[in-house]
């Protein structure tokens, strides 16, 4: 195995509502094929989907609010509650809405807040989806996506001003590698304590990145920037948690060399 010593976690998060606000986590347990708990555990339907709860499949993320197409809800600030699966929307400060997602009355409370504040913006009555083990995922298998600040470095030299790193809505921001070297680690082994994670795919960037979690404002072209300078639309990469165990911020990242018989 060979440390790379500046390689370190310094964010973690997850996002319980598929395209509503991140949060924060000092440190999480990662299980073997999941994603971290509660990541994407709900999505909000923008009209029928045909997504079945008794019978779970994929969906691409147009069936849903997502930030691709409707920034407006970088507005919102939500909150999930572990214990009593409640989700708290605020904006400015001021709740608007609140819900258990687990009980057809708190879940009717978010889709009322929806279906009243922003019925110019959807296609269709919004509806909380989820079912039991199932993930909202923007890829059809459960996976941990990887941010390399290094690259989001290189991405505002192309842009010419700061760019959040939360755009990018990962669930672990790394600092320490060079812009790019995620993509050396495809089919690679990362060790995180006693986790391990396998690099499986470079994630393409859609216009969701476009848009500020601060001011829920539309004001770059970093997909079409990307394509311009580089030839494609990647940053970041997915890996499966082929090993278990707990990861925290401040946690050392290391490649696994693999094993010759």
């Amino acid at each position: 195995m060979s440390l790379i010593p500046s390689a370190e976690i310094v964010g973690l998060y997850r996002y319980p509502v598929k395209g509503l606000s991140p949060e924060p986590l000092a440190n999480v347990a990662l299980a073997a094929s999941e994603m971290l708990p509660a990541d994407r555990r709900y999505a909000i339907e923008n009209g029928p989907s045909g997504f079945d709860p008794a019978a779970p499949a994929w969906l691409a993320k147009p069936h849903f609010l997502m930030l691709m197409r409707d920034e407006w809800l970088a507005a919102l600030h939500t909150h999930f509650e572990d214990a009593n699966h409640t989700l708290t929307i605020r904006r400015n400060g001021e709740i608007l809405a609140q819900g258990d997602l687990e009980t057809p009355e708190g879940r009717a409370a978010i889709e009322h807040f929806f279906a009243k504040a922003y019925a110019g913006d959807i296609k269709g009555p919004p509806k909380i989806l989820t079912s039991p083990g199932h993930r909202f995922s923007d890829v059809a298998r459960k996976v941990v996506s990887i941010i390399n600040l290094g690259s989001l470095r290189a991405i505002e030299n192309m842009v010419y001003t700061s760019v959040h790193p939360l755009r990018f809505r990962a669930n672990l921001y790394v600092r320490g590698w060079p812009a790019w070297h995620e993509f050396e680690l495809l089919g690679e082994t990362l060790a995180i304590g006693d986790a391990r994670l396998k690099v499986v795919k470079r994630i393409t960037r859609c216009a969701a990145v476009n848009v500020d979690p601060d001011t829920a404002a539309r004001d770059l072209d970093i997909p079409q920037t990307l394509m311009r300078r580089l030839g494609h639309s990647d940053c970041g990469i997915y890996a499966e948690v082929i090993a278990g165990g707990e990861i925290a911020v401040g946690d050392k990242i290391a490649d696994e060399e693999p094993e010759f018989l």
